[in-house]
């Protein structure tokens, strides 16, 4: 058994391979993209702006998370919450309803994880993306993952958006802090 929430009976523990998160996962430009954050940051209105944009919802708030056999790390939404979402003022929306079925996926490979932070003066930003982000642990496996601070007037969704396409370039071997590297080093000689 596991722990015993306050004033509840205890909980199992989930099978080893399973876990479950507090946090969304959508299918962003083909990656499975969890996002994770304080409650109230706005983890919720940023997905509903991307799954306006396109992209494809798997989960809101609560993620199972299990491992395959191939070592892959695939999020999916509990039967009782699949196809919906919680937005405060709104309530509980049907994402399958307002968007259509093109708009749900019944899972994703977790490829990457957004980590919505809270920006406060003093916060330590990589301003120039030379430093990789700490990978999140998950299963035994890490997943890569990136901070986002949000401040009023940041465009959240659009952040992530382009989170995931420096993500894809990356793999793909570009990356341009080092371009830029390269530039200033040819100007300098």
């Amino acid at each position: 058994m596991a722990e015993r929430p306050a004033g509840g009976p205890p909980v199992p523990a989930p099978p080893d391979g399973q876990t479950t998160l507090s946090a969304g996962l959508l299918r962003i430009f083909g990656l499975g993209t969890l996002i994770l954050g304080d409650s109230g940051i706005g983890k919720s209105e940023s997905s509903l702006e991307l799954i306006a944009r396109g992209h494809r919802f798997i989960a809101d708030d609560v993620v199972q998370v299990r491992a395959t056999p191939r070592g892959e790390l695939v999020g999916t939404a509990p039967a009782l919450s699949r196809n919906f979402m919680e937005i405060r003022g709104l309530g509980i929306i049907d994402i399958r309803a307002i968007f259509g079925p093109r708009a749900i996926a019944r899972e994703a490979r977790i490829d990457l994880v957004i980590r919505l932070k809270k920006w406060r003066r003093g916060y330590e930003v990589d301003r120039l993306g030379l430093k990789s982000g700490d990978d999140m642990a998950l299963l035994g496996r890490r997943i890569p993952q990136l901070a986002i601070p949000v401040a009023p007037g940041r465009n959240i969704a659009t952040l992530i958006e382009v989170a995931c396409r420096v993500h894809i370039l990356r793999k793909k071997g570009y990356s341009a802090p080092d371009e830029i590297i390269r530039r200033l080093d040819r100007a300098l000689a």
